[in-house]
C-alpha cells in the first residue's frame, strides 16, 4: 500500500511540474516584451521595408519583428540581400546578383549532398564483396575497400583530375568553372579533337577555386566506385601492396582518360559536332566512364591472376564458392541503391536551372531499373535452378542500376523498367559465360559492372526519347528516330573496352614480372587475414592471441589462441 502511494504522489509530482512548464512557455510565448531602458539604435532600412507583407498581406513594423518570427513569414526577404553601395540601398542589379547566387548555391549543395551519397556507396560496396567471399578472406576485402578510397583519392588529386577534367570549363551549372580550360589538343580531318586536360593539377594555382572544388569532389567519388569494381572480382587471392599499386595507376591515369573523352570535352564527346552523329557520346552518370571501365579492368586482372584454388576441376566445370555472410551481401545491395540517388540525379550537377528539373524523372527511373532487374534475376534462378538465389537477386538488382547510370538522364521511367529487365537477365547469363572462360570473380563484378556497363551505354543509343534539354542538348536513340546517336553509342562502347581491358592487359602483364599479383598457394589455403593483415576479420572475444601477428603498443603478439 505503501508503495502505491509512493507511486502516486511521484506520479502527481511529475504531472505538476509538467504542467506548470507548459502554463510558463505559453505565457513567455504571449507576452510582450518589456520596453527597454534606453531607445535602440535605428535599424538601417531601405525603401522596399514599406512593401514588405505576409501572405495575408499585413506589413510588419521593424519593431514587430524583434518579437521574432514563429510562421517564417517575414524570414529572408529584400531587406537580406546585401546592397553594394550601402548609401544606394539595394538596387535590381543587387537582386539579380543574388538570384544568380542563390541558383549556384543550389546548385552547389545538391552536387556536394550527392557526391556525399555516392562516397557512402563505398560502405555498401565492402559489404557485399566481403559478404561474398569466405570468411578467411573478410578483413582482407573490408581492407581493400577502405584503403582504395584514400589511395585512389590520392593518385586523383596529383594528376587525375587534371587529365579528366582539366579543359572541361564552361559548365553554367556550378558558375562555369573557368580555371578548367586547357584541353591538349590533337587536329585530324580538320577538326579539333580533345585527348586530355592539363589544368588542376594539386588543385592549385588558378583552380583554387569554389566551382572546381565541388566538380572535384563529386568526380573523385564517382573514380572511387570505378576502382573499387576490381577489388571484388579479384578477392580472395590478390596481394594488397599489389592491389595499391593497381589502384593508384588506375586512379592517376586508366580511368581519366576515357573520363576526359567522354566528359571532360574530349573526342569522344565531340562525335555530335565533328562527325555528325547525334549529339556525341553521351554518357549521363556513368555506366560506361565508371562500370565498364571499371568492369572490363577487372576482367584483365582475373584473366592474368588467375582463378582461386579449386575453382574449377580438371574437365574445366565450376564449383561454386559460397560467401559467408549474405545478410552482409543484402544489406550492402540496399546501402547502394540509396546511394544511387546520388549517384544518378547528382549527374545533373544542380537542381536549378539548364533542364535540372528531370532529378525526379532520373531518380523514378533508377528505382524502376533496379527493380525490374531483381525481380527478373530472381525469377531467372527461381525456374533455372529451382530456388530464388538471393546473391543472384541483389547482383539482378546491382545490374539494373548499373544499365541505367548512363541513360537515366534521357529516358523515360517506362524505358527504364525495360533496361532494368534486360539487364537482370544479362547478369544471370554473364556469370555462368565467364565460369567458362575460367575468369573467376568471386562477387559477379565483371557481369553486374563490365556487361551491364556496356549494355547501359548502347541503351542511351536506344533508349533516349528527346525529352529532355540540359542546355540545349536534347538526345534521341535510336527507337526516336536518330541512328547517328547509336552509331555513337557503339563507339563509346567500343572504346571502353579496347582501353580498359587493352591497356590494363598490358599493365597487369608487366606488374606481374615485376612484383607478382596474387598470394602464396600457402597463404591462399589460408586465408589473406592472417598473413596479409595481420589479424582475422571475426577474431574470438574472449581468448588472448599470441605468436602471430604484433599488438602496437604492448610488444605482445597474437595469432593463435593461448592454452588455457
Amino acid at each position: 500500500m505503501k508503495k502505491i502511494l509512493r507511486n502516486s504522489c511521484l506520479a502527481l509530482c511529475i504531472f505538476a511540474l509538467a504542467l506548470g512548464l507548459g502554463v510558463l512557455a505559453h505565457a513567455q510565448t504571449a507576452a510582450t516584451p518589456a520596453a527597454p531602458a534606453a531607445a535602440p539604435a535605428p535599424v538601417a532600412t531601405t525603401p522596399a521595408d514599406a512593401e514588405l507583407k505576409d501572405a495575408a498581406g499585413k506589413a510588419p513594423a521593424t519593431a514587430d519583428l524583434a518579437k521574432g518570427d514563429p510562421g517564417g513569414s517575414f524570414t529572408g526577404t529584400i531587406n537580406d540581400v546585401p546592397a553594394a553601395d550601402p548609401k544606394a540601398g539595394v538596387t535590381i542589379p543587387d537582386v539579380a546578383n543574388q538570384v544568380g547566387q542563390n541558383k549556384i548555391a543550389v546548385n552547389f549543395v545538391w552536387t556536394l549532398v550527392c557526391g556525399f551519397l555516392v562516397m557512402f556507396m563505398q560502405a555498401g560496396f565492402a559489404m557485399v564483396e566481403a559478404g561474398l567471399c569466405r570468411v578467411k578472406n573478410a578483413n582482407h576485402t573490408y581492407m581493400m575497400n577502405f584503403f582504395v578510397y584514400t589511395c585512389g583519392l590520392f593518385a586523383y588529386w596529383i594528376l587525375g583530375f587534371a587529365i579528366q577534367m582539366g579543359g572541361a570549363a564552361g559548365n553554367s551549372n556550378l558558375g562555369g568553372l573557368q580555371p578548367l580550360a586547357s584541353e591538349h589538343t590533337l587536329s585530324m580531318f580538320g577538326k579539333t579533337w580533345g585527348l586530355f586536360g592539363q589544368s588542376g593539377y594539386f588543385l592549385a594555382g588558378h583552380t583554387y577555386d569554389v566551382g572546381v572544388m565541388v566538380i572535384f569532389l563529386f568526380e573523385m567519388v564517382f573514380m572511387d566506385t570505378a576502382l573499387t569494381i576490381v577489388t571484388g572480382a579479384c578477392a580472395e587471392r590478390w596481394k594488397f601492396a599489389t592491389f595499391a599499386v593497381t589502384s593508384v595507376i588506375m586512379g592517376a591515369i586508366t580511368y581519366p582518360l576515357f573520363g576526359n573523352w567522354a566528359w571532360g570535352a574530349g573526342w569522344l564527346s565531340q562525335l555530335g559536332t565533328n562527325a555528325g552523329l547525334g549529339k556525341g557520346y553521351c554518357d549521363f552518370a556513368g555506366s560506361g566512364v565508371v562500370h565498364a571501365v571499371g568492369g572490363l579492368t577487372a576482367l584483365a586482372v582475373c584473366f592474368i591472376v588467375g582463378p582461386r584454388i579449386g575453382k574449377f576441376n580438371r574437365d574445366g566445370s565450376a564449383n561454386p564458392i559460397i560467401g559467408h555472410d549474405i545478410s552482409a551481401v543484402l544489406i550492402g545491395c540496399f546501402i547502394l541503391a540509396f546511394g544511387w540517388f546520388g549517384f544518378n540525379p547528382g549527374s545533373t550537377l544542380g537542381a536549378s536551372g539548364n533542364g535540372n528539373l528531370r532529378i525526379g524523372m532520373i531518380a523514378v527511373s533508377t528505382m524502376l531499373a533496379s527493380a525490374s532487374a531483381a525481380i527478373v534475376a530472381m525469377g531467372y534462378t527461381w525456374v533455372v535452378y529451382k530456388k530464388p538465389d538471393p546473391a543472384m537477386m541483389g547482383n539482378g538488382l546491382l545490374a539494373g542500376l548499373v544499365a541505367i547510370t548512363a541513360p537515366s538522364g534521357y529516358v523515360s521511367p517506362f524505358s527504364g523498367f525495360i533496361i532494368g529487365a534486360v539487364a537482370g537477365l544479362l547478369v544471370c547469363l554473364a556469370v555462368p559465360f565467364f565460369d567458362r572462360m575460367k575468369a573467376d570473380d568471386p562477387v559477379g563484378a565483371i557481369s553486374v559492372h563490365g556487361v551491364n556497363g556496356m549494355w547501359g551505354q548502347l541503351a542511351l543509343g536506344l533508349f533516349a526519347d528527346g525529352t529532355m534539354n540540359y542546355g540545349g542538348t536534347v538526345a534521341r536513340g535510336l527507337f526516336f528516330g536518330d541512328v547517328g546517336q547509336f552509331v555513337a553509342q557503339v563507339i563509346g562502347a567500343l572504346v571502353a573496352f579496347g582501353w580498359a581491358f587493352g591497356i590494363s592487359w598490358v599493365f597487369f602483364t608487366i606488374q606481374k614480372a615485376i612484383m607478382g599479383l596474387r598470394v602464396s598457394e600457402e597463404t591462399e589455403l589460408q586465408g589473406l587475414d592472417l598473413p596479409e593483415m595481420g589479424m582475422p576479420g571475426y577474431a574470438p572475444d574472449a581468448e588472448p592471441y599470441r605468436g602471430a601477428f604484433p599488438i602496437p603498443g604492448d610488444g605482445a603478439l597474437r595469432g593463435a589462441p593461448a592454452a588455457v
